[in-house]
C-alpha cells in the first residue's frame, strides 16, 4: 500500500517519527534498512537557519539512501518559516514538515512546537506562507491539544489541510501530558473522518500488534513510531512483516544486538566525531540492551565509556557472559 503525500508517492505505511536526540543520520540509516518507510529529521530551528547556527548544519544533511524524508522544520513566525524553507528547499530532502507537537518548555515558552496548538489563526498563517512559496510538500506534526480541555486536533488538521498542507500526524497527547499516560487513538480517528489528507497516526506504538490495531481502530493511512525504536530498529522489520504475514518474528540474537550496536558507534563517529559520538552512544546502548539477562550491570559500566575500543570490549565480554 503506498500513501500520496502531494507530489511524494510513499511505499508503505510505516512512519520514523522525529526524536531530538535520537534521530540523527546514523540511527535513520539503521531504521531505513530495516524497513521503515518515510522517515523525519531531527526538529531544526528556522532561527537556526536564519542566524547560520553552526549546530545547525549538522540536522540538515540527509543522505540519498534515506529517502524519502521529511525535513522538520520548528518555529512561529510566518516569514521565518517560510523564508528559511525556501533557503533549504533544494537540499536532499522530500518534505517539509511544521513542528506543532514538541512539548519541551523552551520551545513552547517561545510559543513554538505544540504551544502552536493554542492559535490556530497563527497555524494557518504559518502553514499558507510555507505552501504559497514551496514546490515541496508541506507537512504538519500536532497533539491531541495543548491541554486537556482544548482537544482542538480536529479543528487544527482542518487548518492545515485548508492552508495547503499534505498530510498531517496526530500524536493522541496533550501537550500537559508529554509521554506519560495513555494515548488517545479516537482523536486520530476523529481526524481522519474530518480531513481527506493522508493522516500518520502516533503514540503507543511498542510491539507490530498496536500498529496493526491503531490502523484498524482509526482508519489511519500510516503509522508513526517513534520511543518504541530507540535502541529497537527491528521494531520496522517486525511490524512490516506482522502487517504482511501475521507472522511475529523473535526478538534479534544478542550478536545482532552487539553487530549492530558497533556499527552504529562507527557511523556515530564518522558522522559526530569520536567525542561526541560515543557519549551520544552511551543512551543508546543503554536502550539496545534493555530487557536482556544483566543488562543492568552493562548499563552501570557504559558511562565509563571513553572511545569504540572500551565499548568493543565491553560489548564483547557482555556477549561472552550470556553465552
Amino acid at each position: 500500500m503506498s500513501i500520496q503525500i502531494g507530489n511524494v508517492t510513499v511505499a508503505g505505511n510505516l512512519f520514523l517519527g522525529p526524536m531530538a536526540g535520537v534521530t540523527d543520520l546514523p540511527f535513520r540509516i539503521l531504521c531505513k534498512e530495516q524497513g521503515a518507510d518515510f522517515i523525519y529529521t531531527e526538529m531544526v530551528s528556522a532561527k537556526g537557519i536564519l542566524y547560520k547556527n553552526k549546530n545547525t548544519e549538522v540536522l540538515l544533511e540527509v543522505e540519498e539512501k534515506e529517502r524519502p524524508v521529511a525535513l522538520q522544520l520548528f518555529g512561529a513566525d510566518p516569514k521565518i518559516m517560510s523564508e528559511m524553507a525556501k533557503k533549504i528547499e533544494q537540499r536532499n530532502f522530500d518534505v517539509i514538515d511544521i513542528n506543532m507537537g514538541c512539548p519541551v518548555p523552551k520551545v513552547v515558552n517561545n510559543g513554538e512546537g505544540s504551544a502552536l496548538m493554542k492559535n490556530p489563526k497563527l497555524v494557518g498563517e504559518i502553514v499558507s506562507a510555507m505552501t504559497k512559496i514551496l514546490e515541496k510538500p508541506v507537512t504538519v506534526k500536532i497533539r491531541k491539544g495543548f491541554g486537556a480541555e482544548d482537544a482542538n486536533a480536529v479543528e487544527i488538521a482542518k487548518i492545515v489541510e485548508d492552508s495547503g498542507g499534505a498530510a498531517v500526524a496526530v500524536h493522541g497527547r496533550t501537550r500537559e501530558q508529554y509521554y506519560s499516560g495513555k494515548a488517545d487513538w479516537d482523536i486520530i480517528r476523529k481526524v481522519k473522518e474530518a480531513v481527506s489528507i493522508p493522516v500518520i497516526g502516533n503514540g503507543d506504538i511498542f510491539v507490530p500488534e498496536d500498529a496493526k490495531r491503531m490502523l484498524e481502530e482509526t482508519g489511519c493511512d500510516g503509522v508513526m513510531l517513534a520511543r518504541g525504536v530507540r535502541g529497537n530498529p527491528w521494531l520496522f522489520r517486525q511490524t512490516k512483516t506482522y502487517l504482511e504475514t501475521g507472522k511475529i518474528l523473535p526478538k534479534p540474537p544478542i550478536e545482532e544486538v552487539i553487530e549492530t550496536i558497533m556499527r552504529h558507534a562507527q557511523m556515530q563517529i564518522a558522522f559526530k566525531g569520536d567525542y561526541i559520538g560515543m557519549r551520544e552512544m552511551r543512551k543508546h546502548v543503554a536502550w539496545y540492551t534493555t530487557g536482556y539477562p544483566q543488562s543492568a550491570k552493562l548499563r552501570g559500566k557504559i558511562n565509563e565509556i571513553e572511545n569504540i575500543s572500551d565499548l568493543q570490549y565491553l560489548l564483547e565480554n557482555y556477549g561472552k557472559q550470556l553465552k
